[in-house]
């Protein structure tokens, strides 16, 4: 299943529910109070209900020294990228006030969900989920509490009130009933009702990021600068990949934490960082344009770097 093609298959469909949300855009089917809505429903209810279902599905999860270095590796994952997206970016030219911050910030964050999801759950079922979600803690800790530091000069405080949202909550009640062993004695009426709004999650969350890209290129904006887009996409399809794969290669992790290292290395830009450069005063033209460009380009590179990374690690 390593081979290009079949992962390159696996990929396509995602990218095609981007596309759908785009067309439905244009159609004027999916406007954006509809829109507004759906990702309202998608982060407070379809998304914390897939984590707490892959959290009963699991194995029961024993916390050990190898498993908990997931959130910190996610934590420094990101935070890294910020720091070298800042240096390479100043290097060539881009200044701070002039789309600095927002480059290294968009470009410092992988997809770290609904990219990678699907594609874990398909190759290696719901134990790798549930190590993706613990692992994805972390990214959330970095983005709220370093990364809008970063961006906006907010407060640590801030940040951390903010990591006490509806998905990191539903993480630790997944983690609770899968531990405790209670996931077992659960209502069958109720795990099927999870189960249900859990699969509402990804194509309702594709479907909605579609909705947004195809706005901005319908605003007219200059979706494609060299630099921005070129040296986003160099960063975060070339070099920092290259970070990920060699903590899962050299340290002695467990492989379900390897496995995840892999495909979120092989991650273009995540779609958040648009988001919130409008709402931290960053230059969401800057965010657009690293995305755009790492997501069409990342459809060709993401099948070699998660086929080259799941032969390193042994997987």
């Amino acid at each position: 299943m390593n081979d290009y093609l079949s992962i390159f298959l696996l990929i396509l469909p995602v990218f095609a529910m981007l596309a759908v949300g785009m067309a439905l855009r244009w159609k004027g089917w999916l406007d954006s109070s509809v829109e507004k809505g759906m990702t309202l429903l998608v982060v407070n209810v379809f998304y914390p209900c897939l984590i707490v279902s892959a959290m009963l599905k699991a194995e029961p999860f024993r916390a050990s020294s190898g498993s908990l270095w997931g959130p910190v590796i996610g934590f420094g994952t990101v935070t890294f990228g910020f720091l070298v997206a800042t240096l390479v970016g100043r290097a060539f030219g881009i200044k701070k006030g002039r789309g600095l911050r927002t480059f290294a910030f968009s470009t410092g964050i992988y997809n770290y969900g609904y990219l990678p999801i699907p594609l874990m759950e398909s190759m290696f079922g719901p134990n790798e989920l549930a190590v993706l979600f613990i692992h994805n803690v972390g990214i959330e800790v970095g983005i709220w509490t370093v990364g809008i530091s970063f961006l906006a000069g907010g407060s640590l405080r801030d940040g951390f009130r903010k990591i006490a949202n509806p998905m990191v909550m539903a993480l630790v009640v997944g983690l609770a009933l899968n531990m405790s062993g209670l996931a077992e004695s659960l209502p069958g009426v109720a795990t099927r009702t999870l189960s249900l709004l859990a699969g509402c999650a990804v194509p309702l969350g594709l479907l909605a990021i579609g909705t947004n890209l195809f706005d901005h290129i319908r605003s007219g904006e200059r979706l494609w600068e060299a630099r921005d887009s070129l040296l986003g996409t160099v960063l975060r399809l070339g070099l920092l990949p290259c970070v990920g794969l060699a903590i899962a290669w050299y340290f002695p992790l467990p492989i379900e934490l390897k496995r995840v290292l892999v495909f979120q290395s092989a991650m273009p830009a995540g779609i958040m960082p648009i988001l919130i450069a409008k709402h931290y005063g960053g230059q969401p033209i800057v965010a657009v344009r690293v995305v755009m460009a790492t997501t069409a380009i990342g459809l060709l590179t993401m099948p070699l770097w998660i086929r080259f990374g799941l032969d390193l690690v042994g997987s």
